[in-house]
């Protein structure tokens, strides 16, 4: 176990060395004259030997203060050099956690716009559908999809979960019956018909899954992730549930339709999270702010997201 005596005593001593004044040292660390020299003294009783020598008005370190005061001074500046190097590193990379789909569809094609406006920043964005550990600095932020807001990270609403069933333009003009304003999906219709999500819109639609009675597996393609649900669905292999947020391009140009008008909102957000203490980081209050922008589009092309926003 170290042996030192107590940071504030070698504080008062360090300032102290360098002003020769104790007035002076104390403006520097937010302590009056009295408190200096209280610290002086616990500092020189604790090492056992006089530090300072009062010369007129100033003071004069005694040749062990000198010798002190040399190491100490020289063990500060490594210090500051180590937090130095240590703020310099942490603010050089992003760390970004994210679901395979949002780093695909929202991320991936727009990150290069954030490293032009910051290319003091080096990004590494980590895809996976696991959470990793950002209180543990695994990463220094994370993107999730989650109904609940999950405690001790720092929280912001990104927008509000839409889900929606979208085909390709020829699936639905092969199948008529697709064409009606809120039309039944059959099951053999759908792709990754296990999906949560089917289940949250036949809710929705107060419709059941054909006869279903929860015993017997649906059959059909099955994937784990939307982006492949959505390959699947522009390729014209059935009808996948999907967020519209992250497939506004794939509407834009045509390789999507929506599969009627409905949107259903089954309770969730895109969540931007991060640790407490990454609260102030530069980094990442320069992301937060970047995705924001980012994201208007989306908001402004499905206005229903901003329900229940909360914008911190």
């Amino acid at each position: 176990m170290r042996q030192l005596p107590p940071l504030a005593a070698v504080r008062a001593f360090e300032a102290a060395a360098r002003h020769r004044n104790y007035t002076r040292a104390g403006e520097e660390l937010g302590l009056t004259q009295a408190g200096v020299s209280y610290q002086i003294k616990s500092f020189e009783q604790r090492v056992g030997t006089v530090l300072f020598v009062r010369e007129g008005r100033a003071m004069a370190l005694t040749p062990a203060g000198e010798a002190l005061a040399q190491r100490v001074s020289q063990a500060f500046a490594t210090m500051e050099s180590a937090f130095a190097a240590l703020a310099q590193t942490e603010d050089q990379v992003l760390s970004i956690a994210c679901f395979q789909t949002f780093a695909t569809k929202i991320l991936a094609p727009r990150l290069g716009s954030f490293q032009l406006a910051h290319p003091e920043i080096a990004v590494r964005l980590v895809v996976s559908d696991a959470f990793v550990d950002l209180e543990a600095g695994e990463c220094d932020l994370a993107i999730r999809l989650s109904r609940d807001a999950p405690t001790g990270l720092q929280v912001h609403r990104l927008n509000k979960l839409g889900i929606a069933p979208f085909a390709s333009p020829a699936f639905v003009e092969a199948n008529g019956e697709l064409q009606a304003g809120d039309p039944p999906i059959a099951e053999d219709h759908r792709i990754s018909p296990n999906n949560a999500w089917w289940r949250e819109w036949d809710d929705a639609r107060c419709a059941s899954r054909d006869g279903n009675d929860g015993q017997r597996q649906p059959r059909g393609l099955e994937f784990d992730s939307q982006q492949l649900d959505a390959a699947a669905a522009i390729s014209g292999n059935g009808i996948a549930i999907l967020a519209p947020t992250l497939f506004l391009s794939e509407v834009t140009d045509g390789r999507l339709v929506r599969v009627g008008t409905r949107v259903v909102r089954p309770g969730g957000y895109f969540r931007l999270l991060y640790p407490e203490v990454r609260r102030h980081s530069p980094k990442v209050r320069a992301f937060r702010h970047w995705l924001e922008r980012e994201l208007e589009p989306c908001l402004a092309a499905d206005p229903g997201c901003l329900e229940g926003m909360e914008r911190a």
